[in-house]
């Protein structure tokens, strides 16, 4: 069963959030501004919550990057509401954490709890990026591009019907409530990696250089706008730059990941106003550059099966796909990603290719 609900958590009347046990699976992004509080204090005042399941350290803290449950964690429940900020692309692993959770809730079967998804507002847009997942994938992770362009709600209503799921599943609109549909879902960083209003647009691409040698800048303040290594010697020639970016030279020290402690050299990606910015076209083709120039530059092998593109990965290891190509691969798989996107939007906006 499923339904699309219009109206606000604190007005959903239904006996499995009223009077049952409740579990909250949540991250700071569940906070109320109308209420001046968080999602799981509705519950703790009616009385009926019976466990929060959130991420365990600091709010930003690196490395804090997952909800850990059990299913023990989930048996005797009525309902489990979940609130979270998914930010855009299939890698964000508090997402991914809400995949595993459905995948636990139908094992479940008839025991399962109903599960509620208070949505929010994706911060990247509707803009779409890269393909479908085509070979070896990570785990509890759906069939959606690697920009997709929905919401965390649609993406639920999407895995629902890929792994098909018996369990009643209940989304709250973004626009139902003051919180989802006034604050800014950049405001409050959906994760320690995520903080700024650009983050969401460079992560589509940004991500990948978290299986490579290169760092991200994961432990510094502007994390995927960086990127650096100490072995890079930092040039603008022959780097590619796409049109409405701009790129310099910069040197960063990241407090945690990979180079902790350890000066990188690299450079800065800037985004001009209203720049509509194809993050992981640009990664793949820096990479590409990285790759023919310093002999230190690794792909490792976790980087394939988070493309799960067999082309996109003959282009990064082998000269036999042009730029061209690949790109002409990105528009058409694009396309496909958008006609499957559709039957799962819930909003009147939809999903579409950037110009």
């Amino acid at each position: 069963m499923f339904s699309f609900r219009t109206t606000p958590l604190e007005d959903q009347m239904d006996r499995a959030l009223t009077s049952g046990p409740v579990a909250c699976f949540c991250t700071q992004n569940c906070w109320d501004t109308g209420r001046d509080r968080y999602m799981y204090q509705l519950f703790a005042e009616r009385g009926n919550l019976e466990r929060i399941l959130a991420p365990m350290d600091s709010e930003l803290t690196p490395g804090t990057n997952h909800i850990g449950f059990t299913m023990d964690d989930l048996r005797g429940l009525s309902a489990v509401v979940v609130e979270i900020q998914d930010v855009g692309s299939r890698y964000f692993n508090y997402t991914k954490d809400v995949f595993r959770l459905m995948s636990m809730l139908k094992e479940m079967g008839d025991d399962s709890p109903a599960l509620y998804v208070v949505d929010h507002i994706n911060p990247a847009g509707r803009y779409v990026e890269g393909s479908i997942p085509s070979g070896e994938c990570e785990q509890w992770v759906p069939k959606v591009a690697h920009r997709h362009g929905l919401t965390l709600g649609e993406l639920c209503h999407l895995y629902s019907n890929e792994i098909g799921a018996k369990f009643p599943l209940h989304v709250i609109s973004a626009l139902a409530s003051e919180a989802t549909r006034d604050i800014l879902p950049w405001v409050i960083a959906p994760a320690s990696d995520i903080p700024g209003m650009f983050t969401c647009h460079m992560y589509s691409g940004g991500g990948l250089w978290n299986n490579t040698s290169v760092s991200p800048a994961i432990g510094t303040s502007r994390p995927y706008e960086y990127i650096g290594a100490p072995f890079i010697k930092p040039t603008m020639e022959g780097v590619p730059v796409p049109d409405g970016v701009l790129m310099r030279t910069c040197t960063f020290t990241p407090s945690a990941g990979r180079y902790c402690g350890q000066r990188c050299y690299g450079y800065q990606i800037m985004l001009q106003p209203g720049a509509q910015y194809h993050s992981l076209l640009h990664t793949l083709k820096l990479m590409k550059f990285f790759s023919g120039r310093y002999s230190q530059f690794e792909m490792f092998p976790e980087l394939d099966r988070k493309l799960s593109d067999s082309v996109m990965s003959t282009y990064l290891h082998s000269d036999e796909i042009t730029y061209q190509d690949l790109m002409e691969h990105v528009k058409l798989e694009e396309q496909k990603w958008i006609r499957k996107a559709k039957r799962f939007s819930l909003y009147d906006d939809q999903p579409l290719r950037m110009k």
